[in-house]
């Protein structure tokens, strides 16, 4: 299936979704530090640049529309400032223009609680019915909590769960797999970090980055129901 990204960041969406057997056809981000890498790492994919002057009459349809729309708007630890504008609604138009058979969100665990019922408004306008979770890293096997809200769109009437599997969330299988191996966070995990790598730009890289394991479950999740 073909993935369009969007504020793709530094790639973890993209990254997930290409292990589980996608492919990434265009991406859109601005800012300079995350276009390096997406450059580096995907330098045949074209980046659009910004969403909100993008004619989607131009691009190309896929099947998949994935995005983590910005943050501030909804998280916690802005509570609620509109330190950025909320872009969910350009992300909507894309989906209105592609028509995708499938939708991948991504965003902060606090937006269920602010501006969330409005998303699950539009999708059901744009014919989609839609499935969520909020899932930690650690249930992947990271050694940090990172909850995220992981949203899976389809069209009304596709009733088979792509998040649960016989009533249950499908990644507490994954997370008791990796009971004992992997173990998990500490109190002191967390709410730190163990630093930053020399030359890693820290302004742009913490807390900007989807945990690519989450998104390769999702991504396998819906190749499965697709095939």
């Amino acid at each position: 299936m073909k993935v369009g990204s969007l504020f793709s960041g530094i790639g973890g969406l993209d990254l997930g979704l290409e292990r589980a057997g996608m492919t990434v056809a265009w991406q859109s981000e601005i800012d300079p530090y995350a276009c390096q890498v997406l450059a580096k790492h995907w330098p045949d994919v074209p980046n659009l640049g910004d969403i909100t002057t993008v004619d989607w009459s131009t691009v190309d349809a896929v099947d998949v529309i994935c995005g983590g729309y910005p943050c501030q708007p909804f998280s916690q630890a802005a509570r609620g400032r509109n330190a950025h504008p909320n872009l969910w609604h350009y992300m909507r138009g894309a989906i209105y223009d592609l028509r995708p058979r499938y939708v991948i969100l991504e965003n902060v665990a606090a937006h269920l609680g602010r501006g969330f019922p409005q998303v699950l408004l539009d999708l059901n306008h744009l014919g989609f019915d839609a499935e969520w979770e909020v899932v930690t890293a650690c249930a992947f096997g990271a050694p940090h909590t990172r909850r995220r809200l992981f949203v899976v769109a389809y069209p009304h009437g596709d009733s088979e769960p792509v998040l649960s599997v016989n009533g249950e969330v499908a990644w507490m299988q994954t997370l008791a797999e990796h009971r004992g191996h992997w173990g998990f966070p500490t109190p002191d995990d967390a709410r730190a970090d163990d630093g930053v790598p020399h030359r890693v730009d820290r302004d742009r890289v913490l807390g900007n980055a989807v945990v690519p394991q989450v998104a390769e479950y999702v991504g396998r999740r819906l190749m499965e129901r697709a095939a």
